[in-house]
């Protein structure tokens, strides 16, 4: 026989249940937003290290070095020599030894595994399975009543059920993560910060070329120490991009095992994201990867998809 207290025993547990896995996506959302801005703050510390002239301070160290010892010869002192010869150490240090490349390598790397992470165990705890949607931001010198100010940054929206359905622009300038209409999250893109580096870096606003001219610009990505190389073709209806030693390929390791990674790209992955729906005004969705044994070539097809 079933009594009246057992019957009610029921809702309670699953108001306990409901209301753990709340708290526990709000506590996810926290966690994802400290590490974002903590993202933040050392691309800006990576963008203060790329103004640092390390390299004139070497070329001018060598100069002075070569000198001496071209006077430690004439003049037949030691002391000249041994002057030249740490002036050019010193030198070779500082063109071939960066900061950049101390920053790159740990902190860079650290704050977008907590990222990832995050997301992963969110995705997981909502049972989300839709694709990355990256929505590309309203031009700046359009003007926006105050309610819509929000669609002047761009997002990635994720589905709950992997449906084209978008959310209203209403919604998505709102600027909430839980979206319920139709149900998903809104995220800020995680290769946001270096799509801005690489259009302060190549001193073009993405969203005035067109397609072929940001093909022209994307391979100077491996100027800047993020990729060994970067090639970008129109392959059918896909944008078909491949990157060679990037410095984010150790977050495609079958050890690390993240899943999110591949929905919406690592950082560099994710700054061309951004990049090809700034220039065609489009929203993008990464269709699929492919990665190679040893990481060393990553390969990504992109298409634009009507919003």
């Amino acid at each position: 026989m079933i009594t009246k207290n057992s019957k009610e025993k029921t809702p309670r547990r699953r108001r306990r249940r409901v209301n753990s896995k709340s708290t526990n996506i709000k506590h996810l959302i926290e966690i994802l937003q400290r590490v974002q801005r903590e993202n933040e703050l050392l691309k800006q510390e990576l963008l203060k290290s790329r103004q640092i002239p390390s390299g004139k301070i070497g070329f001018a160290f060598l100069i002075v070095g070569a000198l001496s010892l071209v006077g430690s010869i004439t003049a037949s002192s030691s002391t000249l020599a041994f002057i030249g010869l740490g002036l050019s150490f010193w030198g070779a240090l500082f063109l071939f030894t960066r900061p950049i490349k101390f920053v790159r390598g740990s902190l860079l790397d650290w704050t977008a595994v907590s990222s990832y992470t995050t997301i992963d165990r969110m995705l997981e705890d909502l049972n989300y399975k839709g694709k990355g949607v990256y929505v590309p931001p309203y031009p700046k010198d359009v003007y926006l009543p105050d309610y819509l100010k929000g669609l002047k940054e761009m997002i990635v929206f994720i589905s709950a059920t992997g449906t084209a359905e978008m959310p209203t622009i209403e919604e998505m300038a709102r600027k909430e993560f839980l979206v319920k209409n139709p149900k998903g999250i809104c995220i800020s893109p995680p290769g946001y910060g270096l799509m801005s580096l690489f259009e302060k870096e190549m001193r073009t606003d993405f969203s005035h070329i067109n397609l072929e001219s940001l093909y022209d610009i994307l391979p100077k990505i491996a100027d800047l120490g993020l990729a060994g190389e970067v090639e970008a073709e129109t392959e059918n209806d896909f944008i078909h991009i491949t990157i060679v030693d990037s410095i984010y390929k150790d977050l495609y390791s079958r050890e690390r095992a993240l899943k999110s990674i591949h929905l919406i790209g690592c950082p560099l992955v994710s700054a061309v994201a951004c990049a090809i729906a700034k220039t065609t005004g489009k929203n993008v969705i990464i269709v699929k990867d492919k990665i190679s044994p040893d990481l060393k070539k990553i390969e990504v097809w992109y298409q634009t998809i009507e919003g």
